[in-house]
């Protein structure tokens, strides 16, 4: 069965576009052209995964997600935002949002973050959110933030654990830098950009047992854990 996309985009022409660009790809995309109408339809409808605009009338994409999020927290949304929105973007990342995309975007781009978030949710556009995570050897217990190897048990810091978390939803592909910050750390600028790389550097030591488990540092561009 096809996935289903709800679209949220209040610009017809780019809409349409991307609805049916979308359909070619095999994806049941349905376009809608205000925040209110996808909740209403989001309530009485299943839904893979939502591709939201920040800004919509009635109601703007940031409510829509939180609206959302209160009745299926585990849907996968992307944000499609103006480059003047940084403030919207973080907000965006406080609300749960999973991806954005800055227009002028190609539609290659938002076809492979789409395909990235069903990789990583197993296909289902629903998080999977078991509490424990085998990493190579080790077991992460995100629950209680430990990381179990043999009968060592390290305990995580909250921000090692979300970073481990973050590495593992998105392992064995790239973890980009930014996103990384932006959904942790909520901004990325230098001083948070040096922690970030002070866990990356911890992580990879509480890992060091395991030599098939490893964070590499993709130059320029972020982080790929493999496992």
């Amino acid at each position: 069965m096809n996935k289903r996309i709800i679209l949220a985009e209040d610009d017809s022409n780019l809409g349409t576009l991307l609805r049916n660009y979308l359909a070619a790809k095999n994806y049941d995309t349905t376009l809608f052209m205000s925040g209110r109408s996808v909740l209403e339809s989001f309530s009485a409808g299943m839904y893979d995964l939502c591709i939201l605009d920040i800004m919509m009338p009635e109601m703007d994409g940031l409510a829509l997600a939180k609206a959302i999020r209160n009745i299926e927290p585990a849907i996968p949304i992307v944000f499609l935002t103006a480059k003047n929105q940084e403030e919207d973007i973080i907000e965006g990342f406080r609300t749960g949002a999973d991806d954005y995309i800055t227009k002028p975007f190609s539609m290659e781009e938002l076809l492979y973050r789409i395909e990235a978030i069903f990789r990583r949710t197993g296909g289902s556009g629903i998080k999977k959110d078991d509490e424990l995570n085998h990493i190579g050897e080790y077991l992460f217990d995100k629950k209680r933030q430990l990381l179990l190897f043999n009968e060592q048990k390290i305990n995580l810091t909250t921000k090692e654990s979300e970073l481990l978390e973050l590495l593992y939803r998105h392992k064995n592909e790239l973890l980009e830098r930014n996103y990384a910050l932006r959904s942790i750390w909520i901004d990325d600028n230098y001083f948070n950009a040096r922690s970030m790389d002070v866990y990356i550097t911890r992580l990879r030591k509480y890992l060091k047992e395991d030599p098939s488990v490893k964070i590499l540092n993709i130059h320029g561009r972020g982080y790929r854990l493999i496992c």
